[in-house]
């Protein structure tokens, strides 16, 4: 486990057997903890050996607090709850009805991951609507001991929030925060279907500034402490993606394959400058960047 500060910390799930793709940040309180983003229940088995590296447990979670319901981020939350029955589980109102329906969340990811949806993600299970804290935006919380403010983020999701930690300035930002392996010195917008929105993603971000975060944790991966320059070259890097699936859309002698090939090279193009083969492959397990295209492209054609 890693030590942020203030009695924080985070967890590496080894998504795929794979370091630095989905962290957990984890908050100790006096009579247990929180998680913020448990991750995929594939990953639960290695989320429970870094935490007891850390001296803690899955039975220690009081809390789970989701960013949003991707299944990289809120896929154990169900998993932990009927292992911990009485865990809260905070998820945007958007959100909550497919925690504990999750029937048609599964439907439309398996149409995308086929025979891949179990060793991607593994159990989805459902979470009781009893254990779920259903949020808006605006709130102030408390979980572990810690107290959060919550603010509704949407542009990757229309179900996403993020949480400010007051007592260290550290935002928790899931995905509106963009992604980045360790080594690497910028950072990359996930953009996957159904809920892409580029507007409403720079009014998020300017939520964000609004906290004055000292820094920011992200699901993919970690902390980051400069916060300005992070949040401007994710929204720039935003611009510049849409710009080119823009261009390729236009293109009417490209198929629909070679539109997202094209894509995909160029932003490999771009990350390779900078990233060995083995980040970029990082990167990718975080971020897929053929569904960056289908969710920019969705957006695209239905503005």
């Amino acid at each position: 486990m890693q030590v942020l500060a203030h009695k924080l910390r985070y967890a590496d799930g080894q998504f795929r057997g794979t370091s630095g793709v989905i962290a957990t940040a984890v908050l100790e309180g006096p009579s247990g903890i929180a998680l913020v983003d448990p991750g995929p229940t594939s990953d639960l088995s290695s989320l429970e050996a870094d935490l007891a590296s850390g001296g803690l447990s899955l039975d220690d979670v009081e809390a789970l607090l989701l960013t949003h319901i991707h299944l990289d981020h809120a896929g154990a939350t169900g998993t932990i709850v009927r292992r911990r029955p009485g865990c809260r589980v905070y998820v945007h109102e958007r959100g909550a009805r497919h925690m504990a329906s999750p029937e048609k969340l599964i439907a439309s990811a398996t149409q995308i991951y086929g025979d891949q949806m179990g060793p991607l993600w593994g159990e989805f299970a459902a979470v009781p609507e009893t254990n779920l804290h259903v949020l808006r935006g605006g709130e102030q919380i408390q979980a572990a001991g810690h107290d959060l403010e919550v603010a509704y983020t949407p542009g990757h999701a229309q179900h996403h929030v993020s949480y400010f930690h007051r007592a260290s300035r550290t935002a928790f930002v899931g995905d509106t925060g963009g992604c980045r392996t360790a080594v690497m010195r910028t950072v990359m917008p996930p953009t996957p279907p159904p809920d892409i929105d580029v507007a409403a993603w720079h009014a998020s971000v300017a939520r964000i500034l609004e906290w004055q975060p000292e820094a920011l944790f992200m699901t993919h991966f970690g902390p980051v402490t400069a916060v300005a320059a992070h949040l401007g070259e994710l929204l720039d890097r935003l611009e510049v993606m849409q710009q080119l699936a823009r261009r390729l859309l236009a293109d009417q002698g490209l198929s629909e394959e070679e539109r997202e090939s094209g894509f995909v090279e160029q932003l490999r193009g771009i990350f390779r400058q900078q990233l060995s083969e083995v980040e970029l492959r990082r990167l990718e397990l975080g971020v897929p960047f053929g569904m960056c295209w289908g969710g920019l492209a969705r957006a695209l054609r239905k503005a």
